[in-house]
């Protein structure tokens, strides 16, 4: 039995039926997909990815690769450009499929790229064998260590000592803005340099109609191999489910504590409870007349723009946004923002066009950003309001509403300190100290994104746990 429908949990139920278990799947809202569907957000024509909208780890990582998704109906378009991150001077630094143009788009800071990101693409497999999966020894620890050097650092020491101009700064820090936590922290280095290496190992891609592509080829092959799945049905204690040999649970923290209650054993209770909630986000998505007018002529092929200027910018408002909770959220927040719809017809009216943009706030925060990250825009898009047909604006509450595992709006399943990087939530990983009942979340290596992984390692344990018994 698998609890949640979203990239993670039905990547559980595909490998157990992969080897032949009987499985099914339990959905508490009407739809399949957690974080990974699409809906008309505005107005008729307009569609928008609810949640997650760009997929670096879904293409640079081995397991949704290994599916025929194509089969059942997924595409990938790669925009020319992965990312774009424009300055105030009305250039950009941007993040391109090839390491070496990417570097030398850099200028002064061509060689110190390369030496810092080069080394992440060539040991990928060793890096990712060693930090997708529960902590274990690496097969590879030479180049493991060689990333862990840098990786374990505050982004804002790497950035500063790695380069030099502006450009390349701003550019580190934006990537580095990924993990959701200051950029002065031990570890906060790490997201970066995974991100600019996925740009180069398969790119960032978007799914050709949006996100609920993904989850609705995933549910096909699912179907395809046995499985079921069950809509509209919220699992609230574990009596609920029908007669099972292993239950795989995509859910958070709290929501695990919920359903299996007393049947877990204080301590691990306690360890579910001191598992710290990231930030939350508060979410635009606009329906616009017409393209975006980046003054950055950069921006206008670019997937996913980054917008917050300086290193020293980005740093300031993640300090403050990703601050406990209580806090206040930055009057000048870091916003990332996707425009798929420049490459995919699908999303909106012909000649008309989609926008998708968040920042960070303090976790269950009631601020409105509205105006805050339109300023943002149009700060380096003069012009971009009046191209605005209307709005969906989504803060911590509405984006907990509407999916349970968002809890305060974080959406990446807990705080991405180093220490809950590393124990996520605990040594135990995907195990519960139940027999048969696994964590398979973002709450469990690697953690947040679009790749499942988390519900793909739970089940290949569970298998294997299954087999010695």
């Amino acid at each position: 039995m698998v609890v949640g429908s979203g990239p993670n949990g039905l990547a559980a139920a595909i490998v157990w039926a992969q080897a032949g278990g009987a499985v099914t799947v339990f959905e508490a809202n009407q739809e399949i997909g957690g974080g990974a569907r699409t809906a008309a957000l505005t107005l008729p024509g307009f569609v928008h990815d609810l949640c997650a909208a760009v997929f670096p780890l879904a293409v640079a990582t081995d397991f949704l690769p290994s599916l025929p998704l194509e089969r059942h109906g997924l595409g990938w378009i790669h925009p020319p450009l992965a990312l774009a991150h424009p300055l105030d001077d009305g250039t950009a630094a941007v993040l391109t499929r090839s390491g070496e143009r990417t570097a030398e788009e850099l200028g002064e800071d061509e060689g110190n790229y390369r030496n810092l990101i080069a080394p992440v693409v060539k040991d990928w497999a060793a890096i990712t064998a060693a930090f997708f999966a529960p902590p274990h020894w690496p097969g590879r620890p030479l180049g493991v260590a060689r990333f862990g050097l840098h990786a374990m650092q505050p982004a804002r020491r790497v950035a500063e000592k790695a380069f030099t101009t502006v450009a390349g700064r701003a550019l580190f820090a934006g990537l580095a803005a990924h993990t959701m936590i200051p950029l002065e922290e031990q570890g906060s280095a790490a997201i970066a340099m995974i991100l600019a290496a996925t740009a180069h190992r398969g790119g960032w891609p978007l799914a050709r109609g949006g996100a609920g592509a993904i989850t609705q080829a995933m549910a096909a092959h699912l179907r395809e191999l046995g499985g079921e799945i069950v809509t509209g049905r919220r699992i609230g204690a574990a009596g609920e489910l029908p007669d099972h040999e292993v239950a795989f649970a995509d859910v958070g923290t709290a929501a695990l504590a919920g359903i299996w209650g007393e049947r877990l054993p204080r301590g691990y209770r306690r360890k579910l409870e001191n598992f710290h909630p990231g930030p939350g986000v508060f979410k635009l998505d606009w329906a616009l007349s017409g393209p975006i007018p980046w003054r950055a002529h950069a921006c206008r092929g670019a997937g996913t723009v980054h917008l917050g200027g300086t290193l020293e910018e980005i740093a300031a408002s993640e300090a403050s946004s990703c601050a406990a909770r209580g806090a206040q959220a930055s009057e000048r927040p870091f916003v990332l923002l996707s425009q798929a719809s420049l490459f995919d017809p699908t999303r909106a009216p012909a000649g008309q066009h989609t926008a998708w943009a968040y920042c960070h706030v303090p976790n269950d925060s009631g601020e409105d950003m509205t105006q805050r990250i339109e300023n943002q825009v149009e700060r380096f898009a003069p012009g971009f309001r009046s191209l605005i047909l209307a709005r969906s604006a989504r803060g911590p509450k509405e984006l907990e509403r509407g999916n349970a595992n968002l809890v305060g709006g974080d959406i990446g399943g807990g705080r991405n300190s180093l220490r809950q990087l590393v124990l996520r939530p605990g040594w135990g990983g995907y195990r519960t100290p139940l027999a048969g009942v696994y964590l398979c979340s973002s709450s469990t290596p690697p953690g947040g994104g679009v790749h499942g992984l988390c519900g793909a390692n739970a089940a290949k344990l569970a298998l294997h746990e299954a087999a010695r018994r």
